[in-house]
């Protein structure tokens, strides 16, 4: 079954800046990590057929699944995870990255982009390489996608 795809209206950094203001105005560690645990809780259920081991992001402190389909020349991307932190920062990443050009994507710095937001700083250093794998396991499906011609 083919969920209903939206692609984004805004660039990627223009999703970015949005972002970076919606943490100023969230202000304390706190408070941020509870928005970030927020838009997990929002991401749709991942459908079982994906929880699948070729899924599965490692290095992550948690379980971390993330399924990539690819249409009319963009990824979107599914994920879900186990812990409630892991699964706010894939959904922000997929606010981010989902519906993209895999040359955007790519084009994209994602490491200056989590910076700004100050996020690795707020987690600790295993929430942070899993962070991090999460953004490699993107670029690495845009890799793939802009290898095959998407």
């Amino acid at each position: 079954m083919t969920r209903a795809r939206s692609v984004p209206t805004l660039t990627l950094d223009e999703t970015l800046a949005e972002l970076v203001e919606e943490f100023d105005l969230l202000g304390d560690w706190e408070g941020r990590i509870e928005y970030v645990i927020d838009l997990g809780k929002a991401l749709p259920p991942l459908p079982e057929a994906a929880r699948v081991e070729a899924n599965k992001v490692p290095g992550c402190a948690a379980q971390v699944w993330l399924s990539t389909e690819a249409g009319d020349g963009r990824l979107f991307f599914d994920a879900d995870s186990d812990s409630a932190l892991s699964k706010g920062n894939i959904a922000l990443l997929l606010k981010l990255y989902s519906g993209r050009a895999p040359t955007e994507i790519l084009a994209f710095d994602a490491r200056a982009a989590l910076d700004r937001l100050g996020l690795p700083s707020a987690l600790t250093r295993q929430r942070a390489n899993g962070l991090n794998s999460m953004v490699g396991r993107i670029r690495e499906a845009a890799q793939l996608a802009a290898l095959a011609g998407g």
